[in-house]
């Protein structure tokens, strides 16, 4: 295939430019197509009681969201934008300005689910099992599982307006001190240098001792220095959720997760006790990890350390080649939506100065492209990447095919298995080909991330969950608790060949996730799912229409159902075992090529 000479986006489908005067002139039409919904049901009670006027209000709210909804594609736009450029404080004065603007139109028009939500059981019932409202059952069945716990729109409106100083200013306050800290530590290269906090946390996987101690030593001073403050801050916020959550009514302190997640608590409680017992794995990993650098012990901060090094680069058309050819045997749909992004100049590939860093995949309703967005630096890592994000471009695509505006989305629990589904067949084709040495770097990298996101991040989720028990017994926990339960945790996934050295009770500090509560299970559950779906398409490429019709199926139905009507139980153990077997058995095929190659 052949790939695009221009390397940034075409916006054009969605604006011409910053100061296209269509803009103006679209902000003004989605006011008036929002009051218009606003103003026609704000005052009407009647499609609370008749199914009737509640399909006509549907109907409108539906017509309403595929016209755009609040903004249409304007703050899509200045997003994207701003990624393009983050230092531009134009670009960041005009998305706040439309911030601002689409803000004020949502609380007018949050009325219409908060009313609908709380209307009586006999009355949701009514509606569930209405057949001229079946097209809008599960998005009604959200709404009023969801209706459970909220309170009147008075005590709604106070729980929104306490949240910044009760819960994100607590946040931001310690996000902002862990920003300001620097420490002189060794830069890459060996060379001393004043760095900070992310700069550091950059530094602990070098192959180098000498850079990767010096990383560590200076994190852990600042954590050491900001552990009071940090303690005094998630004291404020698991007393601010214990507050929320006690007066809903939720039963447990992740219950609140899974409903806004459209998970049932099942489902999560296999996945995470599907992977605590196989916690052996990630143990086994740790324990071949400290024998390929000829050390009893990793220290904490040694858990990601480069093994091999791979040294073919990649250019981004060797890169879009191998994809494209990837996709091609895998569905003829993967490689035309691919080729679409390419032609279409969808992606933005190569750094520059004041573009975002990392990568991402954007989509925004139906009617949106979807751009992508890399920093490509001709490096094997780099392929993974724009296979990575183009699984959830294919994503977007599919939804497209068959889902409006009010199922136009990815829930949470399945949010990664598209992207890690794809990556890891473009990492098959490399290995295909690859020499042992090869094979062996590239199965260790593969490995670190399985274990990085499927059991570290369980034991995260068992920590919280501890966390959270232990405060609402307690009332209040010091940081040597804190650190001592976190260790806990860590230690658990990680065994006896990872040190839980000093300093390392405070790595909970800097883990950001901790504060968007219950949020990490999300990882493991899109790589097992992931998994699960690669082993079933081998065994049987036709499996991949099954694949799809899943990808397809957007925020259409629960999770647990979509994957029901494919004939697989994610409530079940045995599920996730597929995919944990699978990570076991590339530990084993490691293990085998270290003794090959005379590493261990």
């Amino acid at each position: 295939m052949t790939t695009t000479k221009k390397h940034t986006w075409d916006l054009s489908p969605l604006y011409k430019a910053d100061t296209d005067p269509q803009i103006e002139k679209d902000l003004e039409k989605h006011k008036k197509a929002s009051y218009k919904f606003i103003n026609k049901w704000k005052d009407r009670t009647d499609y609370l009681k008749s199914a009737k006027a509640l399909k006509e209000a549907l109907a409108d709210y539906e017509a309403w969201l595929d016209a755009g909804g609040i903004l249409g594609e304007i703050g899509y736009y200045f997003s994207l934008r701003g990624a393009q450029n983050e230092n531009d404080p134009k670009l960041k004065a005009r998305l706040n300005q439309i911030t601002d603007f689409g803000t004020k139109i949502e609380n007018d028009a949050q009325f219409f689910t908060m009313r609908l939500a709380k209307i009586g059981s006999s009355e949701q019932q009514q509606f569930l099992n209405d057949k001229t409202l079946t097209r809008y059952h599960h998005f009604l069945k959200r709404l009023f599982d969801d209706a459970k716990y909220l309170l009147s729109e008075p005590e709604e409106k106070i729980l929104n307006l306490k949240s910044s100083p009760a819960h994100s200013q607590w946040v931001q306050m310690t996000s902002s001190l862990l920003a300001k800290e620097t420490r002189q530590a060794y830069d890459r290269d060996g060379k001393s240098k004043t760095l900070t906090l992310s700069s550091l946390m950059g530094l602990i996987s070098h192959s180098k001792p000498k850079i990767r101690d010096k990383a560590a030593e200076a994190i852990n001073d600042i954590l050491s220095k900001l552990a009071d403050v940090a303690e005094a801050e998630i004291n404020a916020i698991l007393l601010d959720k214990k507050i929320d959550d006690e007066l809903r009514g939720l039963p447990r302190p992740d219950s609140g997760r899974h409903l806004s997640d459209d998970i049932e608590t099942e489902v999560v409680d296999a996945l995470v006790e599907a992977v605590k017992a196989q916690f052996n794995t990630s143990q086994r990993f740790y324990k071949l990890k400290a024998k390929l650098l000829g050390k009893k012990k990793l220290a904490y901060h040694e858990r990601n350390v480069q093994i091999g090094k791979v040294n073919k680069e990649y250019t981004f058309t060797d890169a879009a080649k191998l994809i494209d050819k990837v996709f091609g045997l895998l569905d003829p749909d993967f490689q035309r939506y691919f080729q679409g992004f390419v032609k279409n100049k969808q992606i933005d590939i190569f750094p520059y100065q004041g573009k975002s860093a990392g990568a991402f995949c954007a989509y925004n309703n139906p009617k949106s492209p979807v751009y992508i967005l890399l920093n490509h630096n001709n490096e094997l890592n780099d392929v993974r990447t724009l296979a990575h994000e183009a699984g959830h471009g294919i994503n977007d695509e599919l939804m497209r095919e068959i889902q409006p505006a009010i199922y136009f989305g990815t829930p949470m629990v399945t949010a990664e298995v598209a992207s890690t589904f794809t990556e890891d067949f473009v990492l098959e084709e490399i290995l295909r080909e690859a020499d042992d040495e090869l094979r062996f770097s590239l199965l260790m990298t593969k490995l670190n991330d399985d274990i990085s996101s499927g059991f570290r991040q369980i034991a995260a989720y068992l920590f919280e969950t501890e966390l959270h028990n232990t405060f609402r017994k307690e009332g209040y926990l010091s940081k040597e608790k804190i650190g001592s339960i976190f260790q806990k945790n860590m230690s658990a996934y990680m065994g006896p060949a990872v040190e839980q050295s000093a300093g390392a009770q405070n790595w909970w500090i800097y883990w950001g996730h901790f504060r968007n509560f219950f949020y990490v299970y999300s990882y493991a559950s899109g790589v097992l799912i992931s998994k699960s779906l690669q082993t079933s398409v081998k065994k049987d490429p036709k499996f991949i229409e099954k694949v799809k019709d899943f990808l397809r199926a957007g925020t259409s139905d629960s999770p647990k159902n979509i994957f029901a009507k494919l004939g697989i139980d994610i409530t079940n153990k045995k599920f996730w075992q597929a995919g944990l077997e699978e990570i076991a058995d590339t530990l084993d095929e490691a293990e085998k090529l270290a003794k090959k190659l005379g590493k261990i």
